[in-house]
């Protein structure tokens, strides 16, 4: 009798079940397909690997963004967003503007009740409107949250800051480090994080690059992708195996605000 394999069952059937009952079918349906791994059609942590969470890959899969064609490819994709580009039955009528879209992400930062958290940059895509949180108190980047052009709903960007981010995001916060998700310090540093990109972006964006500054969160750097100096994109690295996940979900760059 294989009683590894009943005791493998009885662990987890009914975490199977709390995840589902936790995060609904959806949110199910997301962490089954980025368990796939970085060879299985996204990128991220292998169920089949070495331990529970183990083997990380360089590459992430999922869009092509320069043929909009899925399948499988060295590009970045996001399993938690099924449209891949952010669109909603509501986006009609006059889109607000990036003083709006700024003035909903402080109403979702007041709501979220952490006053050390603040908003240090937004940018207007043609999908929708991006930001970025800061902690006042460490100088840490938080999170990425996304503004709907039309309604000013705020929402938690997709694929890295879902999926990497081990303090504020989905996966980082609900396994934790008792699942095998890497803690401590980053070893893959904001220089080499550029040199992961730079290498990815001569592959599959021949002719872009990545601006100089690389913005730590907790557990990736979010790179903004260049062409001809301007940003044309963003990107993430991983900090624990410097896999590449580009953002295919933005549209084309409108404009961007800093705040100190």
């Amino acid at each position: 009798m294989n009683t590894t394999g009943k005791t493998w069952k009885r662990i987890v059937l009914p975490l199977t079940l709390a995840l589902v009952g936790a995060l609904g079918l959806g949110g199910w349906l997301a962490i089954h397909a980025y368990a796939q791994g970085p060879r299985g059609g996204y990128g991220g942590y292998s169920m089949m690997g070495p331990g529970m969470m183990g083997s990380w890959g360089r590459e992430g899969y999922g869009i092509n963004p320069a043929t909009g064609v899925t399948g499988s490819g060295p590009y970045g994709g996001c399993p938690m967003h099924g449209g891949w580009n952010w669109r909603y039955p509501d986006d009609t009528g006059t889109p607000i503007s990036m003083d709006q879209a700024t003035e909903a992400v402080q109403r979702y930062l007041t709501a979220y009740g952490n006053p050390d958290l603040v908003l240090t940059e937004v940018m207007q895509f043609s999908n929708h409107f991006y930001a970025e949180v800061e902690e006042e108190s460490t100088g840490s980047h938080a999170f990425e949250l996304l503004v709907n052009r039309y309604t000013g709903a705020v929402y938690p960007e997709p694929g890295p800051n879902m999926m990497w981010n081990l303090k504020y995001g989905h996966m980082g916060g609900m396994m934790g480090s008792q699942w095998g998700w890497p803690s401590g310090p980053m070893p893959v540093t904001p220089e080499q994080a550029r040199s992961y990109a730079r290498q990815w972006l001569d592959v599959n964006l021949p002719g872009t690059t990545v601006a100089d500054e690389a913005d730590a969160f907790y557990g990736y750097y979010t790179l903004h992708v260049l062409t001809d100096g301007k940003v044309t994109g963003m990107l993430s690295v991983n900090g624990y195996s410097g896999q590449v996940w580009y953002h295919t979900w933005h549209g084309d760059f409108v404009g961007m605000r800093e705040y100190d």
